[in-house]
């Protein structure tokens, strides 16, 4: 999900009907992610290579990343990904510059890549025509080929997530994730799904292992707040994180990378309120040791999810099975028992997580 937005009465009533067993359709929408990162692998990954190649032919000088919501964490992710693997300037874009103020930027020789799960929010379809407009080279990337979106972008890759029904976006951001890194991997001709086919195999091992999760979740029942942290390429993971904690809890959680952290925000951590730091096992780990060394220092309830070891030096956590997968891949990894411990928190205090209150499956915002 996005922004906050009133469901219509339409909405309102499948949600009703969705609610009648809580959390049913999250539970189950989560367990397909194996599945899901499977079908990308072996039937999208073609498709995604071809598009990666003839858009790399083209040679964009720079990158501007378009999306909202979980699907903006989707490219935030992405935007690690083509600076660190590409080394091409990128941006994230500020629809309303085009939207509201009617700007026009030179967009030429510019690579504009929208996220959106469905493709139909009029602000990133706008903005994307308006791009291609300007002269910029458009990529979407959605889970609807037949989307206003896809239709208005000159290239379009399907995440082939199938139909989520449930509001708080789980397989798709997994599936966007995927996506993306096949993409970027592609444009530098590497060899992104041999080294990704572990995936599906280590995100079901994680998701087999619910009990863990639920434990860790009766830290959070009664909480008043949350941190997340991160940095790196785990620093999309923990604002993705927080996004589910918020529209499935109603927690407020707030994230910040590591650096940011220690720039103010580090003076509210006390041993009361949680702190759950994303510790990929790599150089964003590496940098992410100051800021747990501070952490440690505060006495904070520090959660780790991580590599065994870094759990270990925590107050708690998950271990995740890392071993041999690039940093690149980890988030896809990182992101799963923190969407399962969003989803036993809300059960834990009595909410629905299929059913969040005031939110739509699309959001329009203009």
């Amino acid at each position: 999900m996005s922004a906050t937005s009133a469901s219509t009465p339409e909405q309102s009533s499948s949600t009703d009907r969705i609610g009648s067993v809580p959390g049913r359709v999250m539970s189950g929408e989560m367990a397909e992610q194996p599945a899901v990162l499977r079908r990308i692998l072996t039937e999208g990954a073609p498709r995604i290579r071809e598009i990666a190649e003839e858009i790399a032919a083209r040679s964009p000088r720079f990158v501007l990343l378009t999306a909202r919501g979980t699907s903006d964490n989707a490219a935030l992710y992405a935007k690690y990904l083509l600076e660190i693997l590409l080394g091409k300037p990128c941006g994230l874009t500020s629809m309303s510059t085009t939207t509201a103020y009617g700007a026009r930027p030179d967009l030429t020789d510019c690579l504009v890549i929208t996220v959106s799960q469905s493709g139909g929010s009029p602000d990133l379809v706008a903005s994307t025509r308006a791009a291609r407009e300007a002269g910029a080279l458009t990529l979407a990337v959605t889970n609807n080929s037949a989307s206003p979106l896809a239709e208005v972008s000159e290239f379009h890759i399907d995440v082939l997530a199938g139909e989520e029904k449930a509001l708080p976006a789980t397989k798709t951001y997994t599936a966007e994730l995927l996506a993306l890194y096949l993409f970027v991997d592609g444009m530098r001709g590497g060899q992104g799904a041999a080294k990704a086919e572990l995936l599906p195999d280590l995100a079901q091992s994680v998701l087999e292992r619910r009990p863990e999760v639920k434990a860790l979740a009766g830290r959070y029942r009664f909480a008043g707040r949350m941190v997340l942290t991160s940095r790196g390429y785990g620093y999309p993971t923990a604002k993705e994180a927080a996004l589910k904690l918020m529209e499935t809890s109603y927690i407020p959680a707030l994230s910040y990378s590591g650096a940011d952290l220690l720039h103010g925000p580090l003076a509210m951590v006390d041993n009361i309120s949680p702190v759950i730091a994303v510790v990929t096992d790599g150089k964003g780990g590496e940098a992410l040791q100051p800021v747990l060394d501070r952490l440690r220092d505060r006495g904070a309830d520090l959660v780790v999810i991580g590599s065994r070891a870094e759990v270990d030096r925590a107050s708690a956590g998950f271990a995740l099975p890392t071993e041999g997968l690039p940093e690149e891949l980890q988030p896809i990894l990182e992101i799963i028992p923190l969407q399962m411990l969003a989803y036993e928190v809300t059960i834990a205090r009595g909410q629905d997580p299929d059913a969040p209150r005031a939110l739509a499956k699309v959001t329009e915002t203009r």
